[in-house]
């Protein structure tokens, strides 16, 4: 028997165990945990990923390629440089600032970076670790996102990028904030890791910006398991995060090839004698933050489902936002902003200062009831302890960022989330405000 015929046989088999495995599963409301997040898949990702498995390429390769080709289609972009998390996704972008190729555009230490301290850890580390200054500016109650204005109030003379995440899949003011950055040659970086087939007037986030990142974490819009990518379509910013991607090196040579530029051994670079080897000469210090083939095997089946699970996502965001409105009493519903078309990454609410109860008894409620909560990120990340002997700066109060911190959380919204389950939600919250 021959080798397609082996793997056509034992894909066959994965088909028959996704069914006998997954298949079958029933929710059972009052008993079974509804998840704020998590992966929906079918066979295909499976299939896909002993299919790669079976080749046993284990770095990036055809599924790779065919991920990062799609997904670059996907957002009308002319580069996706793939990665092993969004976390690294964003340490990519923000050190990419740091590039000798950037000639007198390049960030130097001290340079300030404007961003909000209603955060996730993984968007401010970046610039900690890449010794700029984070400038922190509070956020709104509406959309949980930054308020332009208070950006251009942030802008001094060492300020050089703004790097903000479009909040829970709710677009950022991206047309306000661009002539900003326009205006004073900043940087703009989306962290488009919760907000994946958003959109912000009729155009994908995470295309605004000079890069933007995603996150394909099991939370995400589509998952890969772990992984992220780096979107940009400047033939300069995809070099050097090509580079600082792979080791450093100046090679652009994809894995397993050599000599891709014919020049491999005759090229002078810096003092290295004539002729180094190009594979071995680095022009950034560098990580190894590569997707696998597995990976991207996932991806290319997830990326087949986006427009669905965008769809649900949404529709999922409108019957919350309906069972939810009975309570704006007490209740702060979300409210994008005016040219936003998000894809919600969940359903965000904040307890109102005249409520009669407060978040922990909501949350507590709900958790009891088996409707996972969560809080929005690090809250005020001023006020976590990994701050602790870090620089920084603030620009006017974070009233807003602290209000989010004591008393905002969400559920998800997410398309593992069926009207049954909606329904459910609906009954549970009526339950609780009967007690008020």
């Amino acid at each position: 028997m021959g080798e397609e015929e082996l793997r056509r046989q034992i894909l066959d088999l994965v088909r028959k165990f996704y069914e006998a495995k997954f298949g079958t599963a029933k929710f059972i409301l009052g008993q079974d945990r509804i998840n704020c997040a998590g992966r929906v898949f079918d066979e295909k990702e499976i299939m896909l990923l002993v299919d790669s498995a079976l080749d046993f390429w284990l770095t990036a390769g055809r599924f790779e390629k065919e991920f990062k080709e799609k997904l670059a289609n996907f957002l009308g972009m002319k580069h996706v440089i793939t990665a092993n998390s969004g976390s690294s996704a964003n340490l990519l972008a923000i050190t990419a600032l740091t590039s000798p190729k950037l000639g007198e555009r390049k960030l130097n230490d001290g340079n300030e970076i404007i961003t909000t301290a209603e955060t996730f850890p993984t968007t401010l580390a970046p610039i900690v670790q890449n010794r700029f200054v984070p400038v922190f500016v509070d956020v709104s109650l509406s959309d949980y996102n930054v308020d332009p204005n208070l950006v251009e109030d942030a802008i001094s003379e060492r300020t050089k990028a703004v790097f903000l995440a479009h909040t829970l899949g709710m677009p950022f003011e991206l047309d306000r904030i661009t002539k900003l950055c326009k205006e004073h040659d900043l940087f703009l970086i989306e962290d488009n890791c919760d907000a994946f087939g958003s959109k912000y007037d009729g155009k994908y986030t995470g295309t605004f910006g000079d890069i933007s990142t995603l996150s394909f974490y099991p939370a995400h819009h589509i998952t890969t398991g772990e992984g992220g990518a780096v979107i940009t379509n400047s033939d300069l910013f995809k070099k050097i995060i090509l580079s600082l991607r792979d080791w450093g090196r100046d090679c652009w040579c994809d894995t397993g090839k050599d000599n891709t530029c014919g020049k491999r051994f005759s090229m002078q670079m810096g003092t290295l004698p004539f002729g180094y080897d190009h594979k071995y000469t680095y022009s950034h210090l560098g990580y190894n933050f590569k997707m696998t083939e597995m990976q991207a095997a996932i991806g290319v089946a997830q990326l087949e489902k986006l427009p669905i699970f965008i769809k649900k996502r949404k529709e999922n965001f409108k019957k919350l936002y309906e069972i939810f409105k009975q309570y704006e009493d007490f209740l702060l519903l979300p409210s994008p902003a005016k040219k936003a078309d998000p894809s919600p990454f969940s359903f965000v609410l904040t307890v109102k200062e005249n409520a009669p109860f407060r978040r922990n008894d909501i949350i507590d409620f709900f958790e009891k009831n088996h409707i996972q909560t969560r809080m929005l990120f690090a809250g005020n990340i001023v006020r976590q302890p990994c701050m602790e002997g870090i620089k920084y700066r603030v620009v006017g109060n974070l009233m807003n960022t602290d209000k989010v911190m004591t008393d905002t959380f969400w559920i998800g919204a997410y398309p593992g989330i069926n009207d049954e389950i909606i329904g459910y939600i609906g009954e549970k919250i009526k339950e609780f405000f009967a007690k008020y």
